[in-house]
């Protein structure tokens, strides 16, 4: 990124306060990944910036990268959309606020197109879905962004032996990385799925599926699996978002 400036869509993934009027900024950019920026100025009460970088607002980024470390400068930020309807309801909120915990703690800072674009899309999704479809849509878009990250679990045959599953039941390996046959359902910790519990599961994975309906109940389940899968391979279980998304009452 060294060397001239940049402008890039970007997405704000969280910023913190440094100094007495400036922000350093987490953005999910679409040509070189997640980047760090210091946005001088940010908490002034004319700063150029406004508004434009609450959590997951939307825009186009000019950064000046930095020739000495990994935190440049955001000169800009041309906002393109808020995502308001996030912060009016609760639910919504906490998703979109988990996800982006996630893209910003295991994003790298390198170009990936379709990961931006998925994310991109996900937040859209979750702003505007109605609201007894807040969870599954959530769920989905939590396990698009890990598959996107390459740690998607293998469904189709048995993550040891590569033998092809019969309908069923299934045990579900965290540490292998995905279902298991009978066979091998022995060896090591599993976590169990009936019927039911697989295919919805199946369903959340695969974007061309439809989106199963899930009870509170096998939401917060769903939920609860996911964030296991999370500290598992991503190896990080101090992510408070998260945390408190998978504790929420739908």
């Amino acid at each position: 990124m060294a060397g001239t400036p940049l402008l890039t869509p970007a997405i704000v993934l969280g910023s913190l306060r440094y100094a007495e009027s400036s922000r350093i900024v987490r953005l999910a950019t679409r040509e070189y990944g997640v980047q760090s920026a210091i946005a001088k100025g940010a908490l002034r009460p004319r700063s150029r910036f406004g508004a434009a970088l609450q959590l997951l607002s939307e825009g186009h980024a000019h950064l000046l990268p930095s020739r000495s470390s990994d935190l440049h400068t955001l000169v800009a930020f041309d906002l393109v959309a808020t995502h308001s309807g996030l912060a009016r309801n609760l639910e919504r909120f906490g998703a979109a606020s988990a996800l982006a915990e996630v893209a910003t703690r295991f994003v790298p800072p390198v170009a990936n197109l379709a990961l931006y674009d998925q994310l991109r899309h996900d937040v859209e999704l979750i702003e505007l879905a109605p609201p007894d479809a807040i969870r599954v849509v959530a769920l989905r878009a939590m396990w698009r962004l890990i598959i996107e990250l390459g740690l998607g679990p293998t469904v189709s045959r048995c993550v040891r032996d590569a033998v092809s599953l019969p309908a069923g039941a299934v045990a579900l390996s965290l540490r292998e990385g995905g279902f298991l046959c009978a066979a091998c359902a022995g060896l090591g910790a599993t976590t169990r799925l009936g019927p039911q519990d697989r295919a919805d599961l199946v369903a959340l994975l695969g974007s061309h599926l439809e989106l199963p309906l899930l009870t509170d109940r096998q939401a917060a389940a769903h939920r609860r699996l996911l964030v296991r899968w999370i500290w598992e391979h991503l190896g990080d279980t101090s992510m408070p978002a998260l945390e408190s998304w998978s504790a929420a009452r739908s």
